[in-house]
């Protein structure tokens, strides 16, 4: 467990890293340009997933990962800051009259003695499940920008009254908050983790989360 633990963090550390890039890849600086490449961290590509023979086509596939997973993960960061300040949805989880706040914060609501029932889990999953094929993706044909654009032709929130620069302006910080959230949400399992071992061994230096 240690070890995973300090894998984490190394690669939570490398991910800010600039990316070194050869200078006789030309895909790679056709790429160069592309929105998210800026300082201080330049073309931001922590794993290598790109390399010179690599189109168009796999970026945007990509990118679309990437904003997907860095939306995602801001709901999930938002998520631990708020019920760890103990807020939490009013009533009963179920039935039974288990109220959502008996549960504990985190990773442990899923797993262990106190979580939530794997029906309870299960619904969770399903309900992401029908986000994901119903409403988090692209629909070709209606107009959309960019990838990641997931308006569909049925939501705007004033989008269509932003200048050009602006939409990047705002495209680049959504980008960029999801990488950070991607980080985030990371360094909070670990953390988890590590009070977990620090419980278990009795150190209070390192205490345990609420």
């Amino acid at each position: 467990m240690k070890s995973v633990i300090v894998a984490s963090l190394i690669a939570s550390a490398a991910a800010f890293a600039p990316v070194a890039q050869k200078a006789s890849s030309t895909s790679l600086a056709a790429f160069e340009d592309e929105l998210g490449v800026q300082p201080p961290l330049g073309f931001f590509d922590p794993l290598g997933l790109l390399n010179g023979d690599d189109d168009q086509e796999y970026f945007n596939r990509l990118r679309y990962t990437e904003i997907k997973h860095g939306r995602i993960c801001q709901l999930a960061f938002l998520g631990q800051v708020v019920t760890r300040a103990g807020i939490h949805l009013p009533g009963n989880i179920d039935y039974s009259g288990d109220s959502f706040d008996s549960f504990p914060n985190g990773l442990a609501a899923i797993r262990g003695g106190d979580a939530i029932p794997f029906a309870g889990v299960g619904q969770i999953i399903c309900f992401i499940g029908f986000l994901e094929v119903a409403f988090m993706k692209d629909v070709p044909g209606t107009g959309n920008e960019f990838v990641g654009d997931f308006r569909n032709g049925y939501i705007d929130y004033g989008w269509d009254d932003f200048d050009e620069e602006t939409k990047l302006q705002k495209r680049a910080i959504e980008l960029n908050n999801g990488r950070a959230a991607m980080l985030g949400i990371l360094g909070l399992m670990v953390h988890e983790q590590i009070a977990k071992i620090g419980y278990v061994a009795d150190l209070p230096l390192i205490g345990t989360l609420k």
